[in-house]
């Protein structure tokens, strides 16, 4: 371990202090899930990291996403041919890529791991998964068995996750809804997962190790930050009872197929639509600001980087540097942690990749702990996706979901921060589990 080590494990503690510091009520912390949600994490963290047979076996899964990446990729190629090749490979008959493109060679895997992902349910697989992980959550913090069940069903589903604890919706409490928000935006889906590992791989071989840890990992955090930004005030009717999941299963492989496909296509034109809207209103009011930016630089004497992703970085710069990220490095990950707040983390993630393509990084933690950082649905459209998501499901409690918005967003975003930390503690450049 190093000094970088010892910063992590200290900013574990003054990101939880700065979350208290935002408590809507200072005085009501559930220590227990503080507590048992920071030895989960440092359990994990432990298995990943230090244990030899946990840093082989995530490098296994690594494989495993990489190959079933490359069978997903099969029918991409043979539907949109030389646009689907990814950089630096070709295909059967000796034809070249014609470079990185998002829509031909990684939404099409969104397609692929929906299908993937909902034959596992048809199987009964993952619900027997999702509910080992929210036992444990029940049994050990004490927390109501629904936001529990809707949490484990984040570590591997999106908004849809919600859809699980749908009986139990109409008679939840601004908390325990402030938990479903904040674990929906701490963690990632599954299959929006896979497009990460497709943006990084070929600069990041073990990404998908990583990956699939951070959101592990990112499960109990956004417990905690829940819990201490909005404590529980009142009795949930589900507390410490373990539910039954709520999904409508299919009534054959194929139409498990067929719909998981149909889902795949909606998210990726929903997220073609939101990165071109947010992407073209971020350069207008990029353009504003460097418009109005230089005349205050010259008045007061100072030299801002006029730009929401530089003004953003500005205020996430001391988080980064406690994440324990070597000071060299830290100006350009905070830009990037910043970005994701309001351009999301696949634009986030394909600059991290940019910048170590340039070999920009002087440091290979710095891109291992930004991995982790960015690992998450924390911004603001995604906030708004999953109030909209949840509110469509029980109507009567839109109102009670809205207020409690912001909050699980601010959570979501030190749930990411947090998970960081722990992974910053244990990660040396040593590890298997890198290699760049």
């Amino acid at each position: 371990m190093n000094i970088y080590n010892i910063i992590s494990f200290f900013g574990i503690f003054i990101l939880i202090g700065f979350a208290w510091v935002c408590s809507a009520d200072k005085r009501n912390m559930n220590w227990k899930v503080i507590g048992w949600g920071l030895v989960i994490q440092i359990s994990i963290a432990l298995f990943i990291f230090v244990v030899p047979a946990g840093a082989k076996f995530f490098l296994f899964l690594n494989e495993v996403v990489i190959k079933i990446l490359d069978s997903a990729g099969a029918g991409a190629r043979f539907v949109f041919g030389r646009l689907a090749i990814a950089p630096g490979e070709m295909n059967e008959f000796g034809e070249k890529s014609l470079g990185f493109m998002l829509a031909f060679q990684a939404f099409p895997t969104i397609i692929f791991f929906s299908a993937l992902i909902s034959l596992l349910y048809f199987m009964r697989i993952m619900p027997l998964v999702i509910k080992a992980f929210a036992n444990v959550f029940t049994r050990l913090m004490k927390i109501s068995g629904a936001e529990s069940l809707a949490t484990a069903s984040n570590i591997f589903v999106g908004v849809e996750s919600a859809i699980t604890i749908k009986p139990y919706l109409n008679d939840m409490t601004r908390s325990e809804f402030c938990t479903i928000l904040t674990a929906g935006m701490a963690t990632v889906a599954s299959n929006i997962l896979v497009l990460y590992v497709f943006t990084l791989k070929s600069v990041f071989p073990t990404i998908a190790g990583h990956l699939i840890s951070a959101s592990l990992l990112s499960a109990p955090a956004a417990l905690i930050m829940s819990k201490i930004i909005l404590p529980e005030k009142g009795v949930p009717k589900t507390l410490g009872v373990n539910v039954k999941i709520h999904y409508e299963r299919e009534k054959s492989v194929f139409e498990a197929i067929i719909n998981a496909a149909n889902s795949g296509v909606k998210m990726i034109v929903g997220i073609t639509a939101l990165l071109i809207a947010i992407l073209g209103l971020v350069a207008l009011a990029d353009l504003l600001l460097s418009m109005v930016g230089p005349k205050i630089n010259m008045f007061f004497h100072i030299n801002l980087n006029w730009s929401l992703k530089g003004l953003l970085g500005y205020i996430f710069y001391p988080f980064t540097l406690i994440l324990g990220i070597p000071k060299v490095d830290a100006g350009a990950i905070s830009g990037i942690i910043a970005e994701r707040m309001i351009v999301t983390e696949v634009v986030a993630y394909k600059d991290l990749a940019v910048l170590m393509s340039k070999g920009v990084l002087n440091h290979a933690r710095s891109a291992v702990i930004a991995t982790y950082a960015l690992c998450g649905f924390a911004h603001v459209a995604s906030m708004a996706i999953f109030v909209g998501g949840v509110s469509a499901l029980v109507p009567g409690r839109t109102s009670t979901i809205a207020s409690v918005a912001f909050r699980a967003l601010l959570a979501a975003t030190l749930a990411c921060l947090l998970t960081a930390c722990v992974a910053g503690t244990f990660f040396t450049e040593g590890s298997i589990l890198f290699s760049n």
